[in-house]
């Protein structure tokens, strides 16, 4: 479990910068906004706003507008926190350059940036895979974009997957979710897992120390005791058809009620069917149902929190909240997050996170 007590009293709250493979310190005096946002959907983007108006060439004018400091395409890098807090934000190249003329404030200049998964949202393709795997399919795509595949995936072989007028980003998107998987990308290497399987240390937060606040709400509304898929399969001419219920999710229960089983026993049985897919085989199906679940039961108890800048947070991420009594403190995983940095509040981490059960009552 990491240590809650990472982050010194007293630390240098600036993020730090480099442009184009080179640290650059003096643009941490300029940096006025700085937001870096990511979910386990993958595809992180950057927000940085800087003073611009000031010394520039000889004379006094806009400092960022000659596209020598920034330009589109231009590698980005953030570094932000202290001790075992601190790490590495965001990597990426800029995409968008906007320009703010206030009228009691000096000008600004925004840099807007993505991660390589830009690359992937940027092509659009029509095709077709024949018996291939969901990690043929990565595979194929990350050689495509000059990336590295480190791929942990289990799946059927399909006949048949296709990709009809869809970016590859959100083809990628579409195969993860179908076998449950997370997508993201360091630097140059895609990669693409099982929640279970991402192995990160739990980071504990406590309430009104690392965290300063914290939304949480168990619901019922959308859960369901079981979930069926069918199909059919036209070698054997017969019916496929799956039904998940609890056992899909139980290794990620730690020891709670499940939200499929607080329903029952609050509620009775509540069935769903899923008709909008057509596996053609009972592993399809199977896979199907059972990815399903486990995102509908992940979703039982939501929260959303603000807690001190701390750069592991990261999508994807575990952490142990405490101090917030029985029914719900303990873990959950990381869905998107927030990390922000304003001259007024400092550097702060917004997150939101998700689990699937409950302390027993």
């Amino acid at each position: 479990m990491g240590n809650p007590g990472t982050t010194p009293a007293l630390y240098a709250a600036r993020p730090r910068l480099s442009v184009a493979g080179t640290d650059v310190p003096d643009l941490a005096d300029d940096l006025r906004a700085l937001l870096v946002e990511e979910t386990t959907a993958g595809l992180y983007r950057c927000e940085a706003t800087f003073a611009n108006w000031g010394p520039a060439g000889g004379s006094v004018g806009f400092r960022y507008l000659d596209r020598q400091r920034f330009d589109f395409g231009t590698a980005l890098r953030v570094r932000a926190g202290s001790g075992e807090a601190e790490g590495l934000l965001f990597e990426g190249h800029v995409t968008a350059l906007e320009a703010h003329y206030p009228a009691r404030r000096p000008p600004e200049v925004t840099i807007l940036a993505e991660d390589r998964l830009q690359d992937l949202r940027m092509t659009r393709r029509t095709r077709v895979f024949e018996d291939a795997s969901d990690a043929d399919v990565f595979r194929t795509i990350a050689a495509a974009h000059s990336l590295r595949p480190d791929l942990d995936l289990d799946g059927p072989t399909y006949r048949v997957l296709a990709q009809v007028n869809q970016s590859d980003l959100a083809f990628l998107r579409e195969r993860a979710r179908a076998i449950d998987a997370e997508v993201w990308v360091e630097g140059t290497t895609l990669h693409a897992r099982p929640r279970p399987h991402r192995g990160d240390e739990a980071i504990a937060l406590t309430y009104l120390e690392g965290l300063h606040e914290f939304q949480v709400l168990a619901d019922l509304a959308g859960q369901r005791t079981s979930l069926t898929v069918s199909g059919w399969d036209v070698a054997a001419k017969e019916a496929v058809l799956h039904e998940s219920d609890e056992a899909a999710i139980r290794s990620e229960l730690n020891g709670f009620d499940s939200g499929a089983a607080v329903l029952r026993q609050a509620f009775g049985a509540r069935t769903e069917r899923i008709v909008h897919t057509a596996p053609f085989t009972l592993e399809e199906a199977r896979a199907l149902a059972e990815a399903e679940f486990r995102t509908m039961a992940r979703r039982f108890v939501t929260g959303h929190g603000l807690a001190e800048g701390d750069a592991r947070l990261r999508a994807g991420a575990r952490v142990n909240l405490r101090g917030l009594g029985r029914l719900f403190e303990g873990p959950y995983t990381l869905t998107a997050v927030q990390h922000t940095f304003d001259e007024a509040h400092g550097y702060r981490t917004r997150f939101t996170v998700e689990r699937p059960g409950i302390h027993p009552a």
